[in-house]
């Protein structure tokens, strides 16, 4: 039930960054599509949580500095937005690192600077 569950949100999710892509195109900075996507997945009924502090923990104690979600979906799954030239592995590995350290178990990394927006979607699970 709870990878339907995620995959139904992540469809949505999907269709909405299809959707703003359609509409903007790529070439424009990560906040402008940030704004646009927040929009859309509000106007399917999402719950969207934008720039979510999440505490640094080094060895048990949590320390003074955050690090940021870019989204957080339903509560459950992250998304990491970036409009660049191409995607790196770092740009992965921190999608992944914030999964672990929120618990979450989907995370989508959408990259909006692509020709087609499909090239630009990564999934990334945490099977904790």
């Amino acid at each position: 039930m709870q990878r339907d569950h995620l995959n139904h949100i992540s469809s949505q999710i999907i269709g909405g960054a299809i959707e703003v892509h359609k509409e903007l195109g790529p070439g424009l900075l990560e906040s402008v599509y940030a704004e646009c996507l927040a929009k859309e997945l509000r106007n399917k009924g999402l719950l969207v949580e934008e720039q979510v502090g999440l505490p640094l923990i080094y060895k048990g104690e949590v320390l003074g500095k955050n690090f940021f979600l870019d989204f957080l979906i339903e509560k459950e799954i992250i998304i990491e937005l970036k409009a660049v030239e191409e995607i790196h592995p770092v740009h992965e590995v921190q999608l992944v690192t914030y999964l672990k350290l929120a618990g979450k178990r989907l995370g989508l990394l959408i990259n909006f600077n692509v020709p087609v927006l499909q090239k630009g979607i990564y999934r990334k699970v945490n099977n904790f």
